[in-house]
């Protein structure tokens, strides 16, 4: 499991973003393809937002690959 720190002024991240920095896609454009591919689930749920809010607590996968998101 990856672990995305938030940035302490921020509240959240974009789920783009996050795939981004956990390094699971190489660009925004991919990050974009995958997820409104329905190839990414939060929480459990597929979200086909590239702009979804991640907070602390919430948990991306993509490929197997997951994604906590930490304060």
């Amino acid at each position: 499991m990856e672990i995305v720190r938030l940035r302490e002024t921020d509240e959240y991240i974009k789920l783009g973003q996050a795939l981004k920095v956990a390094g699971l896609v190489d660009s925004g454009v991919e990050a974009k393809e995958v997820i409104v591919g329905g190839q990414v689930t939060v929480n459990g749920e597929v979200d086909v937002r590239r702009g979804r809010k991640l907070y602390a607590g919430d948990v991306a996968e993509f490929d197997g690959n997951q994604i906590k998101i930490e304060k």
